[in-house]
């Protein structure tokens, strides 16, 4: 695959601004901070041209989340001001309103895409795992398709009719095929969806 990781290709408008004391990290942190020691988070000289991957988000209310920084994979404990808030997120005109410290993840569109879904999801983990990725069909995972790109209203809107066609009911975490590894699962907390993951992951090493 040819395309290059991080790179943000949603229109974007951020706000540079403080970080609010009103957005509550410790859970957010804590979590992603297990998830870089897994590697499903992190930064590889070998792996995506060195760019870091993977990023997590929580929801504050509304469809309004905080979401970890793009480009922030390689660090291991992030800061305060690692974080934003998406304030708006325009799927079908491509197109994200934020604020913070920094720019939001790359990947921001398909976390805004999962939330607009189900208001009971507080939580999206997006990683990336070869092991996962790759056992798709053998786990019967749920994917989406691979000529649909990471960033994009095409996957926004694949996104959500995965959710809508119940195929995420019993295991709320699917991979997509045309983003080298990439793997979402998300919840109502952040133990369900970070064991959702793990859990995905000790199967497919199983295999």
């Amino acid at each position: 695959m040819q395309e290059t990781e991080g790179v943000i290709k949603y229109q974007l408008h951020h706000k540079p601004a403080t970080f609010q004391a009103t957005w509550d990290i410790a859970a957010i942190n804590s979590w992603r901070t297990l998830l870089y020691q897994l590697e499903l988070i992190g930064r590889q000289e070998s792996r995506y041209q060195g760019y870091g991957y993977g990023n997590i988000s929580q929801r504050t209310q509304g469809e309004q989340f905080l979401i970890s920084g793009t480009q922030t994979g390689g660090i291991a404990e992030l800061l305060a001001e690692n974080y934003c808030l998406v304030e708006v997120a325009d799927l079908m005109h491509n197109t994200l309103y934020s604020t913070g410290p920094c720019k939001p993840s790359s990947e921001a569109l398909s976390h805004a895409s999962v939330y607009a879904q189900d208001q009971r999801i507080q939580c999206v983990i997006h990683a990336h795992s070869p092991d996962i990725w790759h056992a798709t069909e053998m786990l019967q995972l749920a994917c989406t398709s691979r000529d649909v790109a990471y960033g994009t209203p095409e996957m926004a809107i694949a996104i959500a009719n995965l959710i809508k066609s119940r195929q995420l009911q019993q295991q709320a975490v699917f991979t997509m095929l045309g983003h080298e590894d990439g793997v979402i699962a998300f919840g109502q907390n952040f133990p369900q969806a970070a064991f959702m993951m793990i859990n995905t992951l000790v199967s497919a090493r199983q295999l």
